[in-house]
């Protein structure tokens, strides 16, 4: 019998050994009050500072909210916030900092694609998930990466767009103008190739760099071609100049449509009268909700006021919406008793379905979002009024105001 216990001695320590191993080596549940803790990478300085701080606020809220909610199934919600400078090198930086030294669950905010792409490819070779705030360049979901979502995308602003002037400006003779960057670039494309769906022309297409500080020779081509309307593919400064030039020289215009920077209370404030019927879009603004999130939109309104001091404005709202993604997915895993892994927070993403005051947020196999639609606003007595689609229309065109 002896020699028997001393042969079966050593598969008894393997076994015990490999036992310890497993149980120290697997994730373990997050304790009681355990903190999770968010990575914010923004533009909180340099070129794209305006827009990168007001998602910064717009993700600052979402977490204290949830945190004065109690937190994330009971976990404080922690937010680690990064400056990427408007400068693609240090978001990937800033990425790798959060990822190694922040040890964060996931990752949200961005400006622009230039800054969102690089943070994407981090967070798919890291297995980390990525909510971008503002992002709109196919490509970046062309390839699939399962740990990066969006909660905006461009057929969302291009299309109701091209209806509007399809359907209500009844024009036919378009020029695009827009910014040397591989987003607006896509953006004057798609317009180009939806009006010619849609039996309309697209007579000028050109292109500037960004921080041109004079278009008066391009817009000296609009009455020569007989051109209707001109669409901006610009930012907030570029639409300010264009706005000037176009009230110092009339053009015969039938109107004027800026997507990016011009539906916002600080644009009309400061170019004043000159803002008087220019069109823009926007996914929400205080006043502009998705029906049915009325209640909640006005409850966001007024605690950003009183927390800030301010209005908050679509852009706030875009780094608002990201931050809710992200934290209802991590929720959803813990409630699951799932240790929030990225591989387990991103599969929860691709099958969230969240009413938010911007949209119905889900995804699709690409992360894209699903039910993501731009309305067209009208400026009209200093404040926005929605004019298209109609069953969203809060006013009707003021043509009168339209014309450039």
């Amino acid at each position: 019998m002896q020699p028997q216990r001393s042969r079966q001695a050593p598969y008894v320590r393997l076994y015990t050994w490999l036992l310890v191993v497993l149980v120290f080596c697997s994730p373990l549940p997050l304790r009681a009050a355990q903190e999770i803790r968010l990575g914010e990478i923004n533009p909180l300085s340099g070129n794209l500072a305006k827009h990168g701080l007001e998602i910064h606020q717009g993700i600052l809220y979402a977490v204290e909210e949830a945190n004065a909610q109690g937190g994330v199934a009971g976990h404080p919600v922690e937010l680690l916030s990064r400056d990427d400078q408007s400068k693609p090198d240090v978001a990937v930086n800033q990425a790798q900092d959060l990822i190694f030294r922040g040890k964060v669950t996931g990752l949200v905010g961005g400006y622009v694609d230039s800054l969102v792409g690089p943070i994407s490819q981090q967070a798919a070779r890291h297995r980390v998930p990525y909510v971008a705030s503002a992002s709109l360049l196919q490509s970046i979901t062309g390839n699939k990466n399962p740990y990066f979502f969006r909660v905006s995308r461009l057929e969302g602003i291009v299309q109701p767009l091209c209806r509007f002037l399809t359907q209500t400006l009844k024009t036919r003779r378009v020029a695009v103008l827009y910014a040397a960057s591989p987003g607006a670039t896509e953006f004057s494309d798609s317009i180009r190739a939806n009006l010619r769906q849609m039996g309309n022309d697209t007579i000028l297409q050109e292109k500037f760099r960004p921080g041109l500080p004079d278009f008066s020779i391009f817009l000296l081509k609009l009455p020569p071609a007989q051109v209707e309307v001109l669409i901006s593919g610009g930012f907030y400064a570029d639409n300010m100049i264009l706005v000037r030039q176009l009230r110092e020289r009339p053009l015969g215009l039938k109107a004027f449509i800026a997507p990016w920077g011009v539906a916002y209370q600080s644009f009309i404030d400061e170019v004043g009268l000159a803002s008087e019927g220019l069109f823009g879009t926007c996914a929400w603004n205080p006043g502009i909700t998705q029906p049915g999130t009325e209640r909640a939109s006005q409850t966001f309104v007024e605690g950003f006021r009183k927390k800030f001091s301010k209005e908050p404005n679509t852009t706030t709202m875009h780094g608002y919406t990201c931050a809710r993604a992200l934290l209802a997915a991590i929720e959803n895993v813990l409630k699951e008793g799932v240790q929030p892994t990225g591989e387990a927070v991103s599969r929860a993403l691709a099958r969230l379905d969240l009413q938010l005051p911007m949209e119905r947020l889900t995804f699709d196999e690409h992360g894209d979002p699903q039910h993501y639609q731009q309305v067209i606003v009208q400026i009209q007595k200093q404040r926005l009024v929605v004019v298209y689609p109609p069953e969203r229309a809060t006013g009707q065109v003021d043509f009168s105001l339209a014309a450039r």
